[in-house]
């Protein structure tokens, strides 16, 4: 039995033998074979794969490497698509398992891009490893090789929408094909989407990006990115834009009748914000004003009635009589009686007590006074004789101080205390022991603020400074004066870091960009913010002799500065402050400050407005009803207004419109980069308060963004009409340049300019040139007044010549419809934008405008803004 079981065995490994070398690759093949045998431990174990062909792609003309590693194992060789690989081409490395002790094997290919693309759409190429050993054979997994590619053309594209708020949105995005498939991403204004930490977006299974709930701030160009191991494509930019609908407010409280006495008008407001309308959303339909009549109940002086009977006489032999303010009583705010409503008169009647006892008090009376007349002289000597020490004392120490002031201040000899000339001087204030007055030259770049009158350095100066005779005042009786401590502060910072720690102060700016100060006597002098338009003028005698005063002038910043505005109210002018308050003066001084009303004071309610020492505003003046007897008056001037207070503090011109005619001055200013170096190129328009302040701020503003300006300003007038501002661009060479506005205009709500408290307002368009080449561009752009509700025309002035603008437009033939409408003007410009809406050519419309006269159409043109 053990022979026959020999043999079998035998027999057996003989068959394996045999059939090994039957499957052996031939030597056309070049198999990889093992140069030395197993040991006879491990001759009996099949092979086992540690690391198999994974699928790979080709990246371009990147060839790539397929590994193989197998333990124990012979012989190793790989298969790609049923043909053996060239054992030249193999890579093999031997190593010893440092745990098992078993031998392992690990061979390498390499696939070129060439060798897959012979049988590219036959089939797919793979690769398999053979590993072998005295036991038997084993067969890796087919490990795939790929070209890899992304087409550039996406599928399908996100396309740009006009939504509401609170409106879901869709954007789909197929990507283009590619091997191995593209990844999706989202950008929103070029960064990155994550639903993860937005859980408003939602991106679905077939790339589309959601957006659940659309808000003002998801408002953007979304742009769907597709990727993969070769490339990386970007769609076109789908613009998303969420508009909100106006809604109207609640409506104010009725205004106090404009009639004191008898039949008058009052009204109440409403405006449309609530919300505002945003993004292109519609505008509030109905009345912003209401108007009632109404009648006021005149007012009724009192009158006396008739004097009661004599009263008895009395102990004190008097007697009186009365009578009552009733006939009428006074009444809505009339007069009381002027008068007496009680009178005594001395009775002599017999009856009267005191007459029995009139004669011996008397007689005692005059015994009695003439031994206390001694008394009395002796007292008032005494008093007079204290009264005179007192006074020499004081005098004595007035004496002593004065001369001790002079000791410590040099005198300052200035001709211009002559004739109290004003001349603009720049200070250094940051040197005291080098002061100097040097002339500058107005300049919207310039911060250093400008200080006029006399000044004085703390060191001794010898020289004098001649400065020319001025007309603002008469001049002083004397021929020369000596000023004394007239000079700007030592430490500007300092000054600013005391004001700025009371109370009252501590809304003051702390830079001193658009603050002015210095130190002040009786001689006065001038405080000027340069290139703003504000100065405050102190004239001589208006501070005391002997007071010394640290006078400051500076602008605040309207959104620091929340005025409480109601109604039609607008801000008219810069907040100023001057100070500090609660200093003695005897003469008004005169603060001169820009505005931007229209200056037709029967379209406006304009008051001066005065900040409180607890912080609340107080109207202390009316134009046209000025009370000369109060400490404030205002001269109003076509572009400035001059305040006369004999109180300092913090003021600001407002003006309540009376009628849709009443007009803001508004300032249009347009800017551009000074260079570009993309396609895109941005135009921004600022739409601001025709004060000089802003127009500084804005340049310095513009200056450090690397903006310039290119064309003039311009002025509009903007009407209290509740209508929106509109701008839009036209006209551009459609072979050079495009919009990337999705929109046809921008608008501006009518609150936000109106209401005054938003300085730098500003719209931006931005274009894209086809190439960087283009240099050159020419454009027209259009800033109106949107006449009602929905209207598109450009001019909110055409009413009382339709007919003539229907003729000039060849739409005459068409007179009876248009006088049938509500607004003529407004159906006339309908029809021609429906017109001409492809063609949008303003210039005709232009014309027309500019031939019957209405140059406020407010058209400009923009040519040659250089890139």
């Amino acid at each position: 039995i053990i022979n026959n079981r020999f043999t079998f065995k035998l027999l057996l490994l003989l068959l394996l033998i045999s059939i090994s070398n039957n499957i052996k690759p031939t030597c056309g093949e070049h198999a990889a074979t093992v140069t030395h045998p197993l040991p006879a431990a491990f001759s009996d174990l099949l092979p086992h794969f540690l690391l198999e062909p994974d699928d790979v792609y080709i990246v371009k003309n990147k060839p790539v490497t397929l590994t193989c590693r197998s333990t124990p194992a012979t012989q190793i060789y790989f298969k790609c698509n049923s043909e053996w690989v060239h054992q030249d081409q193999h890579l093999i490395e031997r190593d010893v398992d440092p745990a098992t002790g078993l031998p392992v094997m690990q061979v390498k290919i390499d696939i070129s891009r060439q060798q897959v693309e012979k049988i590219f759409g036959l089939e797919d190429y793979w690769c398999q490893c053979v590993a072998w050993s005295t036991t038997g054979t084993q067969k890796s997994q087919k490990a795939y090789v790929r070209i890899a590619y992304l087409r550039k053309n996406f599928e399908e594209e996100p396309l740009g929408k006009e939504v509401a708020l609170d409106q879901e949105v869709l954007l789909r995005c197929h990507p283009p094909e590619g091997v191995p498939a593209a990844e999706v991403e989202w950008q929103r204004n070029e960064g990155l989407i994550d639903p993860k930490t937005d859980p408003n977006f939602f991106i679905t299974v077939d790339h589309n990006l959601i957006i659940k709930q659309a808000r003002l701030a998801d408002t953007g160009n979304y742009t769907c990115v597709a990727k993969n191991i070769v490339a990386r494509r970007k769609s076109s930019s789908a613009t998303v834009i969420v508009y909100v609908n106006g809604g109207w407010s609640t409506w104010a409280t009725w205004s106090a009748c404009s009639a004191i006495c008898g039949r008058g008008w009052q009204k109440r407001s409403r405006s449309c914000t609530n919300p505002t309308p945003l993004n292109g959303g519609t505008s509030c339909e109905g009345q912003s004003v209401q108007k009632s009549a109404c009648t006021a109940t005149c007012p009724v002086d009192g009158g006396w009635s008739e004097w009661s009977k004599w009263s008895p006489c009395g102990a004190d032999c008097t007697m009186w009589r009365s009578r009552e303010c009733t006939q009428p009583t006074p009444s809505t705010s009339g007069k009381d009686c002027q008068g007496l409503d009680l009178q005594s008169l001395n009775c002599t009647s017999e009856q009267c007590p005191q007459n029995i006892l009139n004669a011996s008090s008397i007689q005692r009376r005059r015994s009695d006074s003439s031994a206390s007349g001694a008394e009395d002289v002796a007292l008032y000597v005494g008093i007079v004789a204290v009264a005179l020490c007192l006074t020499l004392l004081l005098i004595v120490l007035v004496l002593v101080y004065r001369r001790k002031k002079e000791g410590l201040d040099a005198d300052v000899a200035d001709s211009s205390i002559l004739t109290t000339g004003f001349q603009p001087m720049g200070i250094k204030p940051t040197k005291p022991e080098n002061s100097h007055l040097l002339t500058i030259q107005p300049d919207l770049t310039t911060t250093t603020t400008s200080y006029q009158g006399t000044l004085r350095s703390r060191h001794e100066v010898a020289g004098k400074f001649s400065m020319s005779n001025g007309p603002l005042l008469e001049p002083l009786p004397n021929g020369s004066h000596t000023l004394h401590n007239g000079k700007l502060p030592s430490d500007p910072n300092d000054f600013m870091n005391r004001l700025s720690s009371q109370t009252y102060f501590k809304t003051l700016p702390r830079d001193n960009i658009n603050t002015s100060y210095g130190t002040f006597n009786f001689l006065g002098g001038r405080l000027t913010l340069p290139n703003t338009g504000i100065s405050l003028l102190i004239p001589p005698e208006a501070i005391p002799r002997g007071k010394i005063y640290e006078i400051y002038l500076t602008i605040q910043k309207k959104e620091d500065m929340r005025l409480p505005l109601a109604g039609c109210q607008t801000l008219l002018s810069p907040v100023v402050s001057c100070g500090p308050p609660g200093v003695v003066l005897t003469r008004p001084v005169i603060l001169t400050m820009d505005h931007c009303s229209d200056a037709c004071l029967e379209n406006w309610a304009i008051r001066l407005k005065k900040q409180s020492y607890e912080g609340t505003w107080e109207d202390v003046l009316q134009l046209g009803e000025e009370v000369f007897s109060e400490p404030y008056y205002c001269q109003l001037e076509a572009e400035t207004c001059r305040v006369f207070t004999e109180q300092l503090g913090r003021f600001a011109l407002v003006g309540e419109s009376l009628s849709m005619a009443a007009a803001k001055r508004l300032k249009l200013l347009l800017f551009a980069p000074a260079y570009c170096s993309t396609l895109e190129y941005n135009i921004r328009i600022y739409c601001m308060d025709d004060t000089q302040d802003l127009l500084k701020e804005v340049m310095q503003m513009e200056r450090q963004m690397g903006g310039r300006l290119i064309d003039e300003p311009h002025v509009l007038l903007f009407k209290d009409s509740y209508h929106n501002l509109r701008l839009s661009i036209h006209d551009m060479p459609q072979a050079h340049w495009r919009s990337k506005l999705l929109t046809g205009y921008q608008e501006i709500p009518f609150y936000h300019i109106w209401s005054g408290s938003q300085q730098t307002l500003h719209c931006t368009f931005t274009l894209e040139r086809q190439s960087l080449s283009t240099c050159d561009l020419t454009c027209t752009l259009c800033v109106w007044q949107v006449e009602g509700e929905g209207q598109t025309g450009m001019s909110n002035t055409l009413k009382s010549d339709w007919r003539l603008l229907a003729q000039r437009l060849k739409l005459d033939r068409h007179m009876s419809f248009f006088a049938s409408k509500a607004s003529p003007t407004s159906v006339i410009l309908d029809l021609w934008e429906t017109q001409h809406f492809h063609s949008g050519n303003l210039n005709q419309l232009a014309a027309v405008m500019a031939e019957i006269g209405k140059q406020e159409a407010m058209i400009f043109l923009v040519s040659d803004g250089e890139c």
